[in-house]
């Protein structure tokens, strides 16, 4: 306990800027396992390190005057859950007085101290070139990949490193195919949907499939004879199971979320905490990491999706964005449409789902550990300069008519999303000069200009702005 409140105190005193913080309750402090997680990542980023004991809460005060760019909340599965989940996104919204989101943030766990250790200790930056999924994705962002369907038995699509993608028939069982691609395939990024609880993950949604299952901490796959089949995958990788229920939900040590870290390399994950329904949480984050691949990390996307999603709530139903909501309640919230909201087709349903998953998708891992696709050709290109005091924004269509409409359309609440350039430095009294009727948002973190919708392929779409200098910390 001293030594965490020691750090925080130097880092205030000396003012340094900190770019990273490691929140964690002085109970793990107490225990010399998770006290070594702190320890390694203090080192590894140079962060400050801010105890509390009561409640999360109590980190709010020291947030504010570090005001780091990543914050990474480092706790024993047993002080998981989905409220705390909820907590720390709300927490996260606080460091300054708008209502976005004001860092990137993780929750560092594991099945014990050791497997949390490993992740921290992890330092080399991941390119994901090989992607396995149990849902469609497009292989065309990787170098190679394979996917298959939960709704079509027997249904899979693959792509060879310089090939294309090409349809093939395998068994309607595809429990071991999985399994393989884990581990012998050594995919570097795992994307799920369909049926799952925090006990296991059911592979068909519209037929009869095996399942993944965990025990101890070891994850393993079960097919349709009862045939089990462990995961044993050290490669890092990352795992989005952007369309299943509770799998970021961790209620105990047998929780999936917990045996995907442990026996399956994943050293970073989201997931859902509660039963999904809307989506924008969960498949946005597709929208950003693979469908914009190399332009940001996976703690970026996760970033940039949840600020989406505040400014679609700040846009349609204003009254929403800050409400108390817990999604397991019965009692409904008053939704107002308002006028902005109908004529974008919007409904109180809408509002309803984007409260909804405002606070219900967790992230697991070390935020600052750089996961991402290879860099190839985006929709559109987008440039931040800086030239005698004026920043530029510039954002060139790069698909013609098309460059702003959806790629991949699979799964819930997919394209639409605003573009999101994230800052180095965060920046202060932001005073827009151009650009106005693109209606952007500057917040110290990051630029937002919604949607064009309609594209202008010969038009250079354009926000100019003035700022001080970086805050000081």
């Amino acid at each position: 306990m001293k030594l965490i409140l020691a750090v925080l105190t130097s880092a205030l005193i000396c003012g340094h800027a900190q770019d990273y913080a490691i929140v964690a309750s002085a109970r793990t402090e107490t225990n010399s396992g998770w006290r070594e997680v702190v320890t390694e990542l203090r080192q590894k980023h140079s962060a400050a390190v801010i105890a509390y004991h009561a409640s999360v809460e109590e980190a709010l005060p020291a947030l504010r005057k570090l005001f780091p760019r990543y914050v990474c909340f480092v706790a024993p599965p047993t002080e998981v859950s989905r409220e705390f989940v909820a907590r720390v996104h709300r927490l996260t919204r606080r460091l300054n007085y708008d209502p976005y989101p004001d860092c990137c943030w993780g929750i560092l766990t594991g099945y014990d101290a050791a497997n949390a250790w490993r992740i921290a200790r992890c330092s080399e930056p991941l390119t994901i070139r090989k992607v396995v999924a149990g849902t469609p994705i497009p292989l065309q962002q990787f170098d190679e990949g394979r996917w298959y369907s939960e709704l079509d038995s027997g249904r899979m699509m693959s792509r060879e490193k310089g090939g294309q993608p090409r349809e093939m028939q395998v068994a309607s069982d595809t429990t071991e195919a999985l399994v393989k691609s884990l581990t012998e395939y050594r995919a570097d990024m795992f994307v799920t949907s369909g049926h799952a609880t925090e006990r296991d993950w059911q592979i068909g949604y519209g037929y009869r499939n095996g399942q993944f299952r965990c025990e101890r901490g070891m994850l393993y796959g079960l097919d349709t004879q009862g045939q089990r089949d462990p995961v044993q995958s050290a490669n890092p990788k990352v795992y989005l199971p952007v369309g299943n229920c509770l799998m970021g939900h961790i209620d105990g040590t047998e929780a999936m979320a917990l045996a995907f870290m442990n026996s399956a390399g994943v050293n970073q994950m989201l997931g859902y905490t509660v039963n999904t329904w809307y989506g924008y949480a969960g498949w946005g984050c597709l929208d950003y990491f693979v469908e914009q691949p190399g332009r940001f990390t996976l703690a970026e996307a996760f970033f940039a999706n949840e600020a989406a999603l505040i400014n679609r709530l700040q846009t349609y139903f204003p009254e929403l964005v800050e409400a108390a909501f817990d999604p397991l309640s019965k009692a409904t919230p008053v939704i107002k449409v308002s006028a902005a909201a109908r004529a974008a087709g919007l409904t109180e349903q809408d509002g309803l789902g984007l409260l909804y998953d405002r606070d219900a998708l967790a992230f697991y891992g070390d935020p600052a550990w750089a996961a991402r696709l290879a860099p190839s050709p985006t929709a559109w290109e987008q440039h931040l300069s800086l030239t005698n005091g004026l920043w530029t924004f510039e954002i060139h269509p790069e698909r013609g008519e098309r460059s702003f409409t959806a790629g991949d359309t699979n799964g819930s609440q997919r394209g639409g999303r605003p573009v999101v350039q994230l800052l180095a430095e965060p920046l202060d009294h932001i005073q827009i000069v151009e650009g106005q009727d693109l209606k952007p948002v500057i917040t110290s973190r990051f630029i937002l200009v919604p949607n064009p919708g309609k594209c202008d392929p010969a038009m250079t779409y354009r926000v100019t702005f003035r700022a001080s200098k970086p805050i000081s910390r």
